[in-house]
């Protein structure tokens, strides 16, 4: 069953979701060359019990770790290790914490270094796919409609859309119903209503939509050997525009403040000033 939230649930989903995202600053800021995935892995969790929080992930079905660290290839629940990322690199990074009983989760890609063009352009167009969903996610339209505006963005550009691997629910568990599929005939026509609260996740592969496990029984990676980029919000269904809790505009400034002008310039996203978050 569909659980709409209350008012007093959807602040407190607004302080985890804003946690998240300080979370995720930190641990772009951090990843550089040289840097390892356990490392990202450590800081973390180190950052998420310093808030008073507990790591959603940490646990969940036998997982090990804090974090889900997926380069190049992998498309999501890649597991950290000692890997050292190299320049040119793209990772994605998924995170949720939970705080106060109610969970947040979030996923941003980003490169490394110098990253080619076909990478920066994957990743622009997946982000631009998560925004043309969050834009859809309002009272009336329907699960449909989020993924037809995925779809919509990513078709002209020939990537493959994951099937296997979709959004959720999220509130009191880190997943609840409904699934968020990401392509249209793969939705539901659930009809969204004020104070439903969904984690929206695009996966998209430059190459086929089909994906395998590795031996870890974690890694998902792209069946061809191309990149995959991966970028996910929690987002709740309001009277009006849809609201992200999982922002990274309340802490904005911070990466301004703190991020040498290479990464400025490339943009936490691999891409800065469209689709402000």
């Amino acid at each position: 069953m569909v659980q709409v939230k209350s008012p007093r649930e959807l602040a407190q989903m607004r302080k985890s979701g804003e946690l998240v995202a300080r979370v995720l600053i930190d641990l772009i800021k951090f990843a550089k060359p040289g840097v390892t995935l356990l490392e990202l892995n450590q800081l973390a969790e180190e950052l998420t019990l310093s808030f008073g929080a507990k790591p959603a992930f940490k646990g969940y079905l036998g997982f090990a770790h804090t974090l889900c660290t997926s380069v190049n290839d992998q498309v999501v629940h890649g597991v950290p290790s000692k890997r050292k990322l190299v320049d040119g690199d793209i990772i994605g990074l998924d995170f949720g914490l939970v705080f106060e009983g109610f969970y947040g989760d979030s996923a941003v890609t980003f490169g490394v270094g110098t990253v080619s063009e076909r990478a920066k352009k994957l990743m622009q167009v997946t982000k631009d796919s998560l925004y043309a969903a969050i834009d859809a996610a309002r009272p009336g339209n329907t699960l449909k409609d989020i993924a037809r505006a995925i779809e919509q963005t990513i078709k002209p550009h020939g990537y493959g859309i994951v099937r296997e691997f979709v959004g959720h629910g999220i509130g009191t568990k880190l997943h609840e119903e409904p699934q968020v599929a990401n392509y249209e005939a793969g939705a539901s026509n659930l009809q969204l209503r004020p104070g439903m609260t969904l984690a929206i996740e695009p996966m998209i592969n430059e190459g086929t939509h089909r994906v395998k496990v590795l031996a870890d029984k974690w890694t998902v990676t792209t069946e061809d050997g191309g990149l995959s980029a991966h970028y996910e919000h929690t987002i709740a269904i309001t009277e009006n525009e849809p609201e992200i809790l999982t922002a990274w505009n309340s802490v904005l400034h911070e990466i301004e403040k703190s991020l040498d002008s290479e990464t400025i310039k490339r943009g936490a996203y691999g891409q800065r000033g469209s689709n402000p978050s």
